[in-house]
């Protein structure tokens, strides 16, 4: 495949070429034109130097004067030939030029009428020639014809056409090198921005460079923001996994520590069967919230937003099912052009967690809000249960911590609602209580 510079290279020198061979073919017609219609003119105007210039003698004869117009009807083969015939097409005066020289004239039409075309002489060569017939009064009713006729060769037409031929084309091609080398040189600064792109992506390919750096021009900003978000979002998802299984391995020292004591210390079997369960669970709470951590997808480059008002009405649908015994008045209110920017399962993960815990607490309301405006999505959950006192926000925050200990779950949830806002989409997380007397929670991303 060409590169681009060499696509475009080669459109615009195909259109620069035609352009100038359009040009170079007009200019040469006109010129052509110009210089066949100063010929006939030419002849044209020696035609009628011969006709003012000669007269009728009382003998009814044409007399034409010794000197003539042009010194090279004197000269024979000179190229300008004339000649006169009268009536009858008998040649009454021959010009010393056409001595030994036969030429073709066309016809003559009416009196008064001029031709002018190419005709062939002695030897082949090709002249233009001017007829003109008139009639010409020597009495009363009394009249004779005459017919005058002139020759130029077609040499000196030629040369110049040629001459003019040679120098416009020298010059077109000249022009067309000198716009051609203009328009490289300006094709190569326009698409600078792309091979700096090309060149700084193979770079971050090698390892070399972490992200595309320096000033785009307008249409390449949003393509080199997405990559950079791409790059961003790839290195960020590595680098959780990473997180997520270095954490996990140490997090699980600590109970497996505990497994392996209580055995070796021969505990009996209640006692046995106690730390198990326990430490089981811990384990289990462990795995999940890091699951769910490393999961998160976050921010990427070139991906469409996701309809909010979609993915809450479908939690909320499935939560009503799961908590149908508790006849809750939920109340949600999310535009239809609410749009979340990042991954829907991201979203998800944020509105299940939020709108599960509301569910759990409430005792008879819960209202969810969610809107966007200006890039910023804002959500907020809140139920009328008994609600979270200060001091408790930050250890509910932390993995694994429940208000209540003896309501179902894995206490996760919160804490995995942490990490997505403020870890992962930079934005704010806030915990109270609200309104309606229970928890209040709101989520603000940028």
């Amino acid at each position: 495949m060409l590169s681009l510079n060499a696509r475009l290279l080669i459109a615009a020198s195909v259109v620069l070429v035609a352009f100038l061979g359009l040009t170079g073919f007009t200019l040469d017609r006109a010129f052509r034109e110009s210089a066949l219609t100063a010929a006939r003119d030419r002849l044209q105007a020696q035609v009628y130097a011969f006709l003012s210039a000669s007269d009728v003698d009382d003998e009814e004869q044409l007399r034409l004067p010794k000197g003539l117009p042009e010194p090279r009807y004197a000269t024979p083969g000179s190229g300008l030939y004339a000649q006169v015939l009268n009536g009858t097409g008998q040649p009454i005066w021959r010009s010393p030029s056409s001595v030994g020289f036969h030429i073709d004239f066309p016809p003559a039409r009416q009196p008064g009428s001029m031709v002018f075309e190419e005709a062939r002489g002695t030897g082949g060569t090709v002249l233009f020639t001017a007829v003109f017939a008139v009639t010409w009064e020597t009495g009363p009713d009394r009249e004779r014809q005459f017919v005058f006729q002139v020759a130029e060769s077609r040499q000196a037409f030629d040369n110049q056409v040629a001459g003019f031929r040679r120098s416009l084309w020298g010059w077109l091609l000249a022009a067309a090198l000198v716009l051609l080398g203009v328009q490289g040189s300006i094709l190569r600064w326009s698409l600078a921005p792309l091979r700096r792109l090309a060149r700084q992506v193979n770079e971050i390919e090698a390892g070399t460079r972490t992200t595309l750096t320096g000033q785009y021009p307008s249409e390449l900003r949003t393509l080199t923001a997405s990559l950079n978000a791409m790059i961003t979002s790839s290195r960020s998802h590595l680098e959780r996994y990473r997180n997520a299984l270095a954490d996990l391995a140490h997090s699980l020292k600590t109970p497996l520590a505990v497994l392996r004591g209580a055995v070796e210390a021969g505990e009996t079997n209640p006692e046995l069967s106690n730390s198990v369960q326990e430490q089981v669970e811990r384990m289990d709470q462990t795995v999940q919230y890091q699951l769910q951590r490393a999961a998160a997808s976050g921010r990427t480059g070139l991906s469409a937003p996701v309809s909010a008002e979609r993915v809450v009405r479908k939690v909320v649908g499935s939560l009503q099912k799961v908590y149908a015994e508790k006849s809750l008045e939920v109340s949600v209110q999310v535009a239809n052009d609410t749009l979340f920017r990042g991954d829907e399962g991201d979203l998800m993960e944020l509105v299940g967690n939020l709108a599960d815990n509301a569910w759990k607490w409430a005792r008879s309301r819960i209202e969810l809000r969610a809107r966007s405006s200006e890039g910023i999505f804002f959500m907020e959950v809140q139920d009328d249960g008994p609600g979270i006192p200060a001091e408790h926000v930050q250890a509910i925050l932390g993995r694994g911590v429940r208000a209540d200990p003896g309501t179902q779950g894995h206490g996760i949830g919160l804490a995995v609602v942490r990490d997505l806002v403020e870890g992962i989409y930079q934005g704010t997380l806030r915990i109270g209580n609200g309104p309606l007397g229970g928890a209040h929670v709101q989520v603000i991303l940028p």
